[in-house]
């Protein structure tokens, strides 16, 4: 795989996405869309039990590789970015649960990234900026609005401002908050969780859960039903909930 994206899967199941460009501040660019689209993909076809998303170097990303962008006409920027939304698309996707690691800043496409996952573990380090407005572009304005609402999400976009770590878990979009120490046993509970969990079960969770926000409660209720009737067809469910019972 490219190195933009480094990719790694365990013998239990856990896939890891690290973004690899360091020197350029995880920067996103066309190598790097490329290959977390190619690693999202991998992580499903070698059917993962569960998908982290991380970053080499102290920041998690820059956003846009403005660099790159520099030597573009606008045909290559409008392709630049549709394979951006490939890649955030591909992650949000995932029929397994995806969790994004970020100890450091996230801008512009590094919140895309951050938010696409089911839910953000950061440490105090980490703060999120969705600044495209100000430098005239325009990004970042649909997947942060339905996590945070729209008043912040137009707060952030029209003045550029940063959320701190604990804002971005007040407002929603991080869901943890953890001490750069106690980072990896946090992980490795998260992960122990997950990984006891059948994994139809929480394929079946995401999908409800992620498809019921798009449609109305009618809408919202008969997913879940469709989920439940999958979820009988599956002998194993009777065997777990007799553990329970014990």
């Amino acid at each position: 795989m490219n190195e933009a994206v480094l990719y790694a899967i365990g013998e239990d199941g856990v896939a890891t996405l690290t973004l690899n460009r360091p020197a350029a501040r995880n920067a996103v660019n066309v190598a790097l869309c490329e290959a977390l689209l190619a690693g999202a993909r991998r992580a499903e076809t070698e059917q993962a039990r569960l998908v982290l998303v991380r970053a080499a170097g102290p920041v998690f990303s820059a956003g846009a590789d403005l660099k790159e962008r520099q030597g573009m006409d606008e045909d290559a920027v409008r392709a630049r970015r549709l394979k951006g939304f490939a890649a955030y698309g591909a992650l949000e996707r995932l029929p397994m649960p995806a969790i994004a690691v970020v100890e450091g800043p996230a801008i512009g496409a590094g919140v895309e990234i951050a938010a696409a996952c089911d839910f953000i573990v950061a440490t105090p380090a980490a703060s999120f900026r969705t600044p495209e407005a100000l430098w005239g572009s325009v990004g970042a304005t649909q997947r942060l609005p339905r996590v945070i609402g729209k008043r912040l999400a137009k707060d952030l976009m029209f003045t550029g401002r940063a959320l701190s770590a604990e804002e971005a878990r007040e407002a929603g979009l991080v869901a943890r908050v953890v001490a750069p120490e106690a980072l990896d046993q946090a992980l490795a509970e998260i992960t122990a969780t997950i990984l006891r969990a059948p994994p139809a079960a929480l394929r079946l969770a995401k999908r409800c859960i992620d498809e019921g926000l798009e449609r109305d409660p009618r809408g919202a209720l008969a997913t879940e039903l469709m989920a439940i009737e999958e979820g009988l067809a599956v002998a194993e469910w009777r065997d777990r909930m007799g553990r329970f019972g014990r």
